[in-house]
Formats: C-alpha cells, structure tokens, sequence
C-alpha cells in the first residue's frame, strides 16, 4: 500500500513537472525531506534544494540537512545563510502570528531571488502537510495559527504555481512514505520542527542572546530524552525559552535569570496529543545540565497541558 503510494506520488510529480524546474524550500525536517527526496526521484537535476539557514535552526541542523541531500542524494543543493536578515525583520515583534507571517514571506523573497540567480524556475515546492493546512484555517475549521507555509504566505510569488506532494497526508502517512523511499531512519522519524523555527519557541522579541539560549538548552533536552531511549515514543521534546525571569543562586549570590520550560508530548498525528510522563531521574539531568550549562538560566519548569486547550508549541 505504502509502495503503492510512493509510485503514484512520484508518477504524479514526474506528469505534473515535466520537464520544468523546481525549486523545494528545504527546512530539513520530515515533510520537506521526504518531498525532496520524492521529487529527486521524480525529476531528478530539474529540482534544487534551497536550504534557507534563518539562524533560528536546531544544533547543527544546516550540517545535517546538506551531509543528506547535497552528499548522500548527490541533488542540486543550495545552502543560504540569512540570519542577520531574519533577525533584522524580527526585530520588535512580539506577537506570535506577526512573527509567523514575517517569516513567511521572508522565505518566499529569499526563494524567488535564488529563482532568478538559478536561472527560470517554474514551480516552487514546499512540505506542507494536512495539519498544517486545518490549523492555518480552511472553509470549514477556524484558524489556530498561521503555519509559515501556507497561511504565513505572502499573497503574490513569483511562481507559476505552488506544488505541496504531501497536502493531503499525515504524519504518520509521510514518514510511511519516506520508509518505502527508503529515507535514512534518523531522518524520516526525526521529531516534527516548526518551519519559522526557535522563533516560535521564544515568547517575546527574539534576538540573537535569546536564540543561543535557547538552542543550548534545546540540545540538552533533545539529547537526554533520546539518551533515555524515548525518541521513537514521544512525538515532540524541545525547550521554550520564556518572556520570564526568576530570582536563582549563581556562585552564592543573587542573580536574575531566564526560565526554560521542557514540553514533551505523545500525539499520532498533531491535531490532538497529550504532555508525557518522563521519568523523575531524566528531568532532574536535564534540569542540572541546563542549569549549570547554561548561566543565563536559573530555572526549569516542565509543562504537562494537553491539545487542546493548549497548543503543542507555545506561539
């Protein structure tokens, strides 16, 4: 069934495409790597791989993303660094959603001028996947948050059209599919990243302190957690860097510092999902670690709400 699949979906791409040119929005996460790995398939040298690196990336994620497609699939892989232009427009915002659409289209921009120094390209494509389409708002389902692929898009790209392979799929239906294209394990069942980033995993302003912040701590959780065997049970782990401070001891005196918060969630497909029970001795290291690694931080809380009522990211 799932073979099935993965034939007409690259049978489809390879009948839409033709001979034209595609350019796929790479974040490096499961949904665009398994749409490029397909449309690679499909069309071959006719697609390039645009890596946009925001700044607002996991540890090590650029490397990742290029030692799979640029060395491991041998595709036309392109590799941007952006992060003082993201920051740049960032600066000042605070509002979640703004944030998101900002993002967005910054993406797009950055995609249409790489088009251009490319040469013609016809299609744009990008990972979206059926979640993120109900939760941007449809006819018939209210807007939760405008994912950057698809309610964060700017009205008018200078594209011939959009392609999205994977619109109509779940999750689990897309990692299925990067199974039976025969994707490595580490990627297809990597943990779900949100495509504006750490952006969304900072409440307030985002600034280049807070990302670095942010992205220690993250790695720390992100380790630990698959350190106690727990990456392929849980759907989500990752650290929020929030807008508060708390009084804490460095060095026997006073400081005031930041507070992280730990979210760790089960879910089968991201519409619902539910906060997981880590064991006592994983959050105790964790807490230590972020704590004494990272001197900014003076405190570690662990949110245990559901979705709903809550999200599983906090903006």
């Amino acid at each position: 069934m799932v073979i099935q699949l993965a034939e007409s979906k690259i049978a489809e791409m390879k009948e839409k495409i033709g001979d034209k040119k595609v350019l796929l929005a790479l974040s490096g996460g499961v949904d665009s790597s398994v749409s490029g790995v397909l449309l690679h398939k499909a069309i071959g040298a006719n697609l390039t791989c645009v890596f946009v690196d925001t700044g607002l990336m996991r540890y090590k994620e650029g490397d990742h993303v290029e030692e799979l497609f640029a060395r491991q699939y041998g595709a036309n892989f392109i590799r941007i660094n952006a992060k003082d232009r993201f920051l740049a427009k960032l600066k000042g915002i605070t509002d979640p959603e703004e944030k998101r659409k900002v993002i967005g289209e910054e993406f797009v921009r950055i995609f249409e001028e790489e088009a251009k120094k490319i040469g013609h390209v016809d299609y744009f494509a990008q990972g979206t996947i059926y979640p993120d389409v109900l939760e941007s708002g449809t006819e018939t389902s209210e807007l939760i948050k405008s994912h950057h692929n698809v309610g964060g898009l700017p009205d008018v790209v200078d594209f011939e059209e959009i392609i999205e392979p994977l619109r109509e799929l779940f999750k689990e239906d897309v990692r299925a599919l990067g199974d039976s294209l025969g994707m490595p394990q580490n990627i297809v069942y990597r943990q779900p990243f949100p495509g504006p980033g750490l952006a969304v995993r900072i409440l307030g302003e985002v600034t280049d302190e807070k990302i670095e912040i942010l992205r220690k701590a993250d790695h720390i959780v992100t380790t630990e957690i698959e350190n106690a065997d727990m990456g392929k049970t849980v759907w989500q782990y990752f650290a929020i860097l929030t807008n508060s401070l708390a009084v804490g001891i460095v060095d026997d005196k006073r400081t005031y510092g930041n507070v992280i918060a730990v979210r760790v969630v089960g879910s089968e497909n991201a519409i619902t999902a539910t906060w997981t029970k880590v064991p006592y001795h994983v959050l105790d290291i964790i807490s230590k670690r972020i704590t004494t690694e990272i001197r900014e931080v003076t405190r570690v809380v662990c949110d245990i709400t559901n979705k709903p009522p809550g999200t599983i990211e906090w903006e």
